[in-house]
């Protein structure tokens, strides 16, 4: 069972913040599209985001996200007034289709920024924007393999036969955490040595094999 970034009454929420985030800064700010998903997959306000803080989840509009992020990673604040806006623009689709990826699939913004570039996601409006969100999963989803290889972890857990789950209960490693080492989400490099010998002692396989070089 996929575990999500965070609790899902939070997620219709950071889906609307972020789409009003990346409208306000594209086209009322006038920031490139590509500029402002670096800006904000390098914030602190980003990675809370990520990480499901309800302070940002619940707590935050998406000018005060998109303010947040230029302050901290320009050093000025937006001067530009919010305008009031009919319909969805595309730059709010990729912020609200971005939210719901990221809630769906734990992965960091970075990573998606970097398997989906700006202008990637501005093409895949007018294919999938009226589509069911799950069709950007699956577009996303084969985009992320593309660029991110499997772990050695899931390549020899895959291998071996046993899921996630199995693999969690057998070794006494968390689900949580094998998940979020064959998403890269943790760096099993820095893992507990304990930990790396149990998953290779149910893998049949050394601790060296499971590392990332």
């Amino acid at each position: 069972m996929m575990t999500h970034a965070y609790r899902e009454i939070y997620l219709s929420k950071a889906q609307s913040a972020l789409g009003d985030a990346f409208d306000y800064a594209v086209n009322t700010c006038h920031i490139p599209g590509d500029t402002f998903v670096k800006l904000f997959s390098v914030s602190s306000i980003g990675k809370r985001m990520e990480e499901g803080d309800p302070s940002v989840l619940a707590g935050k509009s998406g000018i005060e996200i998109a303010g947040e992020v230029l302050i901290e990673t320009t050093g000025e604040a937006p001067a530009e007034e919010p305008q009031e806006r009919f319909g969805c623009s595309v730059e709010y689709w990729i912020g609200w289709a971005v939210a719901y990826y990221q809630w769906f699939s734990s992965r960091k913004y970075s990573d998606i920024f970097k398997a989906l570039s700006f202008e990637d996601l501005q093409n895949m409006y007018y294919p999938l924007h009226e589509a069911d969100i799950t069709k950007f999963v699956d577009v996303a989803e084969e985009r992320i393999r593309e660029i991110f290889a499997d772990t050695n972890l899931k390549r020899i857990r895959t291998a071996y036969g046993c899921t996630q789950a199995e693999l969690a209960d057998l070794s006494g490693v968390s689900l949580r955490s094998i998940q979020m080492y064959e998403q890269r989400r943790k760096d099993i490099n820095k893992a507990s040595t304990e930990s790396v010998y149990r998953i290779a002692k149910v893998l049949g396989c050394s601790i060296e094999d499971l590392l990332e070089k």
